[in-house]
């Protein structure tokens, strides 16, 4: 008795399995809420997603928050926000991306870190400012201009 198949196993057809495949998917493109150090999901629009992605979730939370309790969390704060160019800011913008904007002796506008050091480029230089959240809070309907419920067409993902 052979206990091995006559002939080769046939190859998966498609890319192979990833080692990382959580970390190549958020690093695979620009995504909404994805930055490099955290992943956001709106609360208002995961409580809006059809049951069965609710439960797969709440289940995939409740395990990792199980794997990672014994960690010190600290409480996140997270604050929307918008890419913006430097020489677009007023001035509150402009302080709570830490820098400022002066006249030099010459009339010309300098920018400037909070440490005094010139901004070179600023032109070209973009940066974080706060704005309000776009995405409808829990009190909104999350879906009213959104397709009705159930399950939105799978599009492939593109992984890279």
């Amino acid at each position: 008795m052979n206990m091995y198949a006559p002939d080769p196993l046939p190859r998966h057809a498609g890319p192979p399995a990833s080692s990382a495949p959580l970390r190549e998917f958020l690093d695979s493109a620009a995504r909404p809420g994805i930055s490099a150090g955290y992943a956001v999901v709106p609360r208002s629009l995961a409580e809006g997603m059809p049951l069965p992605w609710q439960q797969a979730m709440a289940h995939l939370l409740y395990e990792f928050h199980q794997v990672y309790a014994h960690l010190n969390w600290p409480e996140y704060r997270v604050v929307p926000s918008r890419r913006e160019r430097l020489v677009d800011l007023d001035e509150d913008q402009l302080a709570e991306v830490g820098a400022l904007v002066e006249i030099d002796v010459d009339g010309e506008l300098v920018y400037r870190e909070r440490n005094g050091r010139r901004i070179e480029d600023p032109e070209r230089q973009e940066v974080l400012v706060s704005c309000l959240d776009p995405i409808p809070g829990q009190h909104l309907n999350a879906n009213q201009d959104t397709p009705p419920r159930g399950f939105p067409v799978q599009q492939a993902p593109n992984w890279g």
